[in-house]
């Protein structure tokens, strides 16, 4: 039987942090499940929400139990749910959408504006369970482990963006090293790249990429002249394909430069605020710009989960595992500009 309570994560008060509280353990609706959280990841949404940053203070209603990458076990099932089954592993889509839109009625379900978050607007899984409509559940294969279906969400970001062009035998700029960052470098490799470049000026982060993937060319722009890589690899013209992942204008005017003619850019990084754009210089390149936001439902998850069953190894970008008790510790490494994904334990 389950329990009436819970441990959760909480945003209990407008100020930095998170609270551990004893919260209900949700109700599951005719169309949704319940699930024991096994593992979750902790994302640069939830450092926000830590923060209490202008962001977090104007998006995010409290009291709110946050977090929305879980891997766990379902424990109970609405009446009207087929297709799944108690005891079956999965991790599941955080990104909760109207069936109204133009958008949706497409089958365009990412694009749907009335999109709400687990974790920011409803909700989350930093919590011994959670329940999730049916359609946003994502069964995991056995060959999938916990810890690497905790971090599926930020994968996804990083495939969508890394797929959003095609990257057969094309030389890749990726702008950022961070986690998402460096799993973009994993699968463009993997998808066929000829050339994969991962900048930063975090020599930590630079260093977790090459340990991820060994082949990948990371280049510290602190220290090293992105044009002399360019030419050390034998790249005339420049790359094919650009992959923003850090929200650094200085980066992005850096990769708009580094572009070929035509060359392609996917932007998935957030800059602070308004930045300058020398649109000029985008057209005489004839650069085509894509804006990334979060995955496609359910593509993304689809290639994802083939490409883990095909080689696809991004299990060394987790570098620490707590205890969900020492969620500190956990948010602390997040912090530090100097780890990977962190994965907390809930069981």
């Amino acid at each position: 039987m389950k329990p009436n309570t819970m441990k959760a994560l909480e945003k209990s008060k407008p100020q930095e942090g998170l609270w551990m509280v004893q919260a209900p353990v949700p109700e599951v609706a005719p169309d949704e499940v319940l699930i024991r959280i096994n593992k979750t990841g902790i994302c640069g949404t939830d450092i926000h929400i830590w923060n209490w940053d202008d962001w977090a203070a104007h998006t995010v209603p409290y009291p709110m139990i946050t977090g929305h990458e879980f891997a766990g076990t379902i424990v109970e099932i609405g009446r009207d749910v087929t297709g799944l089954e108690i005891g079956q592993r999965c991790s599941g889509e955080g990104h909760l959408i109207s069936s109204d839109s133009r958008q949706s009625r497409a089958g365009k379900f990412h694009l749907d504006p009335g999109t709400r978050g687990i974790g920011v607007n409803e909700q989350g899984a930093f919590a011994e369970y959670l329940k999730l409509p049916a359609f946003n559940v994502i069964p995991l294969p056995d060959d999938i482990p916990d810890e690497i279906g905790a971090i599926l969400d930020p994968l996804g970001n990083a495939v969508h963006t890394a797929l959003s062009f095609d990257l057969l035998g094309e030389d890749v700029l990726i702008t950022g090293a961070g986690p998402i960052g460096i799993m973009a470098a994993a699968v463009a490799r993997h998808a066929g790249a000829r050339n994969v470049v991962i900048t930063d000026i975090n020599p930590d982060r630079l260093k977790l990429a090459q340990h991820v993937a060994p082949t990948v060319r990371a280049v510290d722009v602190t220290t090293e002249d992105l044009y002399d890589v360019i030419s050390e690899l034998g790249m005339a013209q420049g790359f094919d394909v650009g992959l923003e992942m850090s929200g650094s204008q200085i980066a992005l005017d850096q990769m708009i430069e580094s572009l070929v003619m035509g060359g392609k850019i996917a932007l998935l990084g957030i800059p602070p605020g308004r930045s300058p754009v020398d649109w000029s210089r985008i057209v005489f390149k004839a650069i085509t710009i894509k804006g990334v936001y979060g995955r496609e439902m359910f593509e993304t998850w689809y290639k994802m989960i083939a490409m883990l069953q095909n080689g696809l190894d991004v299990s060394r970008v987790i570098t620490h595992q707590f205890d969900v008790d020492d969620f500190t510790k956990g948010f602390a490494a997040m912090k530090s500009g100097q780890s990977g994904k962190v994965v907390l334990n809930w069981t």
